[in-house]
């Protein structure tokens, strides 16, 4: 062939894929797209050859090498895939954005069944010269009589291409660096940029610097294999030692047998790994191999709960593992991250098109060997193909979490606490990931125990059916009847276990139940629930008195004692709008409860969390009362010694103690709370 010199050919139909492959945001990306095309070289190779076109030598191995030269300053990728004739450099790289596996896809469609070939990269060959002032191309194609050819181009629109040396079957890149991009000659450098995007492509990487000299290790003779280097045999006489018998004699002993070794040049170890878990069948994978590999990816020490394997061929090709990571932290400090690839070649982490929002919290790997790379994250938002893929890993996922609650409850309810914030973020965020969970979302109760939604609300149906018709017929009457009636099952709650110590103390003796939601995503999520769920609704167990804690009277018999004691406890806290109600319970050691309306306190439990505008959420008042037991021996006391100067401060202890029950006491409560404290002791010792 003659030497040739002359112009890249570009046009307005072809430059879009070219700006966008220079809008690579990391400019580390060039490596992925120059190994790839390697990878596509050697793909195409080896279906030639399947397809009986061409005959892979019987030692083949495909490879791809990467040499790095810092003295040099230059950079190469060398593949044996199935190299270009000078004709197909002309095609292929000089006339810009023609793509060489859409052509072969083309030519070869009707006997390849399977597309493994990573031709969505398109121009990645032209992503080099973002780091790179010249670029040269050595090739030889696989066909018969082809001739090496050789191409160089400085990065302008200028080309020159001439008869090549290279005498084996591939395709060899040289990058001479530009002085700003250096550090992609150091080895470690590139060995990290390959670990990040080439870890699992389906073509062994080595990593050399070149020229280097090499290395060398020894093993055992009968492990030498026929491609190893062999520099020198070493013989290890047997070592024997002088040892006393059982008889008390000395006697010659081998402590050591005789070996051989051979020293070799080290072999080298391929960065990647070319079968990925996620490509092999679940049935063909272990607990161990799983564990792993979320150990060597994710370098996260702490054993993932347990793990969804999707394996999916129609309508479209996607093969994963998403983990659910032990955590320790509250929801909103938790980073997951998903790994997308396509054809085993590292795309980007949580890109949320593909990757449900609330999934991002996990840990895993999605590869989708039928995205489209080409297009930018705004076009990808607008794909509906890729809204099916988001849609289908959602719909796996929550196909797990209810497999496991019917089938595998124990192991669910030992996961729970853990996987709790995943899925009720979820719920919060895709309306039918919440439909599909709705019944397999867990709720621990009072006595530890985990109830599903409908399970809780069975158990107060049950309970229910054991109330008399009279009783509830005196319910209805006792409505005002220009209220509407709240029909909804009234499911409680506790948020601090510890705080709310008194009220819980108060359900269990009458035998009532609540859910413990202690979580800061809970008050959003119950809330979700109960508009999309009419037939209950979530109380706090602080939010009133219910009717089954209090003995069976009328208002009419506590109004004078209501009278009397919110005029005292008024005047006695100087709380002129203190709400004061009177109740009878049937707890007689409590004094009284501070209670909180369930949307009073809703409202400052979503202020806190979204802190919104700077606002105080006191701002919004507290709708607090402060209800008094009337068979309490201390409330009886104040009510017939209204007068007495004990009075006031056995007021204001009562309202500490209930504030107590309900909330932490500000620093200057607590203070005089205990001043107070002390005061009545010494009351009590005169």
């Amino acid at each position: 062939m003659s030497s040739k010199h002359g112009n890249l050919s570009i046009n307005s139909d072809n430059i879009f894929p070219i700006i966008k492959k220079w809008l690579y945001s990391d400019h580390d990306i060039f490596y992925r797209e120059l190994i790839s095309n390697g990878c596509d070289a050697i793909t195409k190779l080896k279906k030639l050859d399947m397809m009986g076109e061409y005959s892979l030598p019987e030692d083949y191995k495909p490879k791809i090498q990467v040499l790095v030269n810092p003295e040099e300053k230059t950079l190469k990728f060398i593949d044996n895939g199935l190299g270009m004739t000078a004709d197909e450099v002309e095609e292929y790289i000089n006339q810009i954005a023609f793509s060489g596996a859409s052509d072969f896809l083309e030519k070869y469609k009707d006997k390849a069944n399977e597309d493994q070939i990573i031709g969505h990269f398109g121009l990645g060959f032209y992503s080099a010269f973002m780091v790179a002032d010249e670029v040269h191309i050595d090739s030889l194609s696989y066909k018969d009589g082809a001739e090496a050819v050789h191409w160089e181009c400085d990065g302008g629109t200028e080309f020159d291409m001439s008869d090549g040396s290279k005498e084996t079957v591939g395709t060899e890149i040289t990058l001479f660096l530009n002085e700003d991009c250096l550090e992609f000659a150091n080895e470690y450098r590139a060995r990290e940029v390959i670990t990040k995007y080439c870890s699992f492509m389906p073509t062994e990487i080595y990593l050399a610097k070149e020229n280097a000299a090499p290395e060398y290790e020894t093993i055992p003779s009968d492990e030498v294999k026929e491609t190893d280097t062999v520099v020198e045999t070493i013989i290890e006489e047997a070592k024997t030692e002088e040892k006393e018998n059982e008889n008390g004699e000395k006697e010659v002993v081998e402590v050591s047998p005789r070996q051989e070794k051979t020293k070799i040049i080290k072999r080298p170890v391929p960065l990647n790994d070319i079968h990925p878990l996620w490509t092999k069948h679940p049935n063909e994978c272990t607990d161990e191999e799983y564990k792993t590999f979320y150990r060597n990816v994710f370098h996260d020490y702490k054993e993932p709960l347990f793990w969804i394997h999707l394996n999916m061929d129609y309508p479209f090709n996607l093969k994963g593992i998403l983990y659910f990571p032990k955590i320790n932290t509250e929801y909103d400090s938790i980073e997951g991250t998903i790994k997308l690839y396509n054809n085993q070649v590292f795309i980007a982490d949580n890109i949320k098109e593909v990757i449900p929002e609330f999934l991002m919290l996990l840990k895993g790997v999605i590869d989708c060997p039928d995205l489209p790379l080409n297009v930018s994250r705004s076009a990808l938002q607008n794909d509906g193909f890729v809204k099916k893929i988001s849609d289908y890993i959602t719909k796996k996922v929550a196909d797990k979490l209810t497999g496991m609650c019917k089938t595998d409850k124990e192991n669910y309810e030992k996961y729970w606490d853990d996987i709790s914030p995943f899925i009720k973020f979820g719920c919060l965020k895709d309306e039918k990931f919440c439909d599909k969970m709705n019944d397999s979302i867990l709720f621990k109760n009072l006595d530890d125990k985990y109830l599903t939604l409908p399970e809780i609300l069975k158990a107060k149906e049950e309970a229910n059916d054991h109330t008399s018709d009279a009783d509830a017929a005196d319910t209805d009457t006792a409505e005002n009847p220009e209220e509407q009636k709240d029909n909804r099952e009234t499911i409680y709650y506790v948020t601090d276990p510890a705080q709310q110590g008194q009220y819980i103390k108060m359900f269990k003796e009458q035998g009532m139940d609540a859910v413990i939601l202690n979580h800061n995503i809970d008050t959003s999520f119950i809330s979700q629930l109960e508009q999309r769920n009419q037939n209950y609704k979530f109380m706090r167990i602080d939010a009133d008195v219910t009717d089954a804690l209090k003995e069976d009277v009328s208002e009419e018999e506590l109004k004078d004692a209501l009278d009397s004691l919110t005029a005292t406890f008024k005047k006695a806290l100087n709380k002129e709008n203190l709400e004061v109600k009177v109740e009878k319970l049937k707890d007689t050691s409590i004094a009284s409860v501070i209670t909180v309306s369930e949307e009073s306190r809703r409202m400052q439990d979503m202020m806190k969390m979204y802190n919104m505008y700077g606002m105080d959420p006191s701002m919004f008042g507290s709708n607090e009362t402060l209800t008094l037991n009337v068979s309490n021996p201390l409330v009886t006391y104040i009510l017939e010694h209204g007068d007495s100067e004990q009075v006031p401060v056995f007021c204001e202890q009562i309202y500490d103690l209930a504030k107590l029950s309900n909330h932490p006491l500000t620093p200057e409560e607590m203070s005089r709370f205990v001043e107070r404290s002390n005061e009545i002791m010494m009351l009590l010792a005169k």
